[in-house]
């Protein structure tokens, strides 16, 4: 006997439209900011002809991409479910990280090779007053949009726009980077400061690259909710008076969404009526703990033994 239980459909509603709300401005924010960044930058590379402006102008065409890629993500993943897709359409988000994490370590192998050429043949930068100035701005856009992108993600939980934000973060380090590199080169004539800022940069974005992979690759694989999440899954079932014991938990994730599912059991004794009341209350408290997830509870009787393959602590 399988049951599936929720919260009261108004409560749950409106805190899911305050999510989808939160989710599509931090996308539209993050777009408008990486195309006013890409604008300024270009101007900025044209003057200076820094290859560590460049690698700035680089890091923000990336932002843009996943900006543009994140909104068409983030849209397909707040799709409510249909006939076709039951679970709803919460992997586009990990489907999206996967694809930025390869246009980021595409990225930064440009970059690379543009700065192993700019040892090979320094050339001086030019402008620096007027792309110093560019690059602070860029900081200040980058910090702002940073800080907005945490609130969303830590009332969200989107993977979206947590890949968004590291980008970002990312962003503000090598415009910073950049900064240093543009007074280094510019007005203490250390040209050698441009390409070695440009490989930090290619750095910073590898490993990036890197965690956007292992958080999207996790979630397409379903992975296991993290084990301190699951201990607190089966503190929270326990805490019930009549759960004897839970086994068979299986969790995992998909964007913003969590699904769980478990097996209870219950004095064998009780009716029918009784061992839904309980799975309710039961689902109740685990839908508290965890607001995004879904979850499936099954009852069994307690004492009865299940057929070895079955078994699952």
């Amino acid at each position: 006997m399988e049951h599936g239980a929720s919260l009261p459909v108004t409560g749950a509603n409106t805190a899911a439209d305050g999510r989808a709300r939160l989710m599509r401005r931090a996308a539209i924010a993050s777009l408008s900011v990486s195309i006013f960044l890409v604008a300024i930058k270009t101007l900025a590379y044209f003057g200076s002809h820094s290859v560590s402006v460049l690698a700035a102008l680089t890091d923000s065409g990336l932002d843009l991409f996943s900006s543009t890629l994140n909104l068409i993500a983030v849209r397909s993943a707040l799709t409510p479910a249909d006939a076709e897709h039951r679970f709803g359409h919460g992997k586009a988000e990990p489907l999206a990280g996967l694809a930025q994490g390869a246009f980021i370590a595409g990225s930064a192998s440009f970059l690379i090779v543009q700065a192993v050429s700019r040892f090979i043949t320094p050339a001086p930068v030019q402008q620096g007053s007027i792309a110093l100035a560019i690059m602070l701005i860029s900081v200040a856009a980058a910090t702002g949009l940073v800080l907005y992108q945490r609130h969303v993600v830590a009332r969200t939980g989107s993977i979206a726009i947590a890949a968004d934000r590291m980008h970002y973060l990312a962003d503000v380090a090598t415009n910073a980077g950049v900064i240093v590199a543009l007074i280094l080169a510019a007005g203490f004539k250390m040209e050698i400061a441009d390409p070695v800022i440009a490989l930090i940069v290619a750095g910073v974005l590898i490993w990036s690259a890197l965690g956007v992979f292992r958080q999207s690759y996790d979630q397409l694989m379903d992975r296991e909710l993290p084990d301190a999440e699951r201990d607190n899954i089966r503190a929270v079932v326990m805490r019930h008076p009549d759960v004897r014991n839970l086994h068979d938990l299986r969790t995992r994730a998909a964007g913003a969404h969590a699904f769980i599912q478990f097996h209870i059991e219950l004095d064998p004794a009780i009716s029918l009526m009784r061992a839904h009341e309980v799975s309710d209350q039961v689902e109740a408290e685990v839908c508290a703990a965890f607001p995004h997830a879904e979850v499936i509870i099954h009852q069994d009787p307690a004492g009865v033994e299940m057929p070895p393959a079955l078994e699952r602590t």
